[in-house]
């Protein structure tokens, strides 16, 4: 098993590791809107939020050697089911292969962002 670190996502901000490797896939942790230089969470609504976890999502997925166009299995977390639409036009630009998915509204988000992403993807 391989553990995926880089400087172009936001660190972890608890006990686990931003992705690992292993059996030839890429399990990420969940990303949120956190702008990887500042540590800041990305100020606006649900998109701008959606818009920056990809271009997290996209960093780790490219450090474990995969990329968007590889992911096999997406798990989304929403603060607000009612941004299912909005959210669905960024993750749409993203996500062209249209991995499995599964999509929640949840209580609450760390940092209290409106968006989390998960992704499985294959290596190469």
């Amino acid at each position: 098993m391989k553990c995926v670190q880089t400087k172009h996502a936001p660190a972890a901000i608890g006990p686990y590791s931003q992705a690992l490797v292993t059996g030839g896939l890429v399990f990420t942790s969940g990303q949120i809107p956190l702008d990887p230089a500042t540590g800041a969470v990305v100020e606006g609504g649900v998109e701008a939020q959606a818009e920056q976890v990809m271009k997290n999502l996209a960093a780790v997925l490219e450090e474990a050697g995969s990329g968007l166009d590889k992911a096999v299995k997406t798990t989304c977390f929403l603060a607000d089911m009612n941004d299912f639409a909005a959210f669905n036009e960024v993750y749409a630009r993203y996500f062209t292969g249209k991995p499995a998915r599964s999509c929640v509204a949840v209580r609450q988000l760390p940092k209290s962002v409106l968006v989390e992403v998960e992704v499985i993807a294959e290596l190469g």
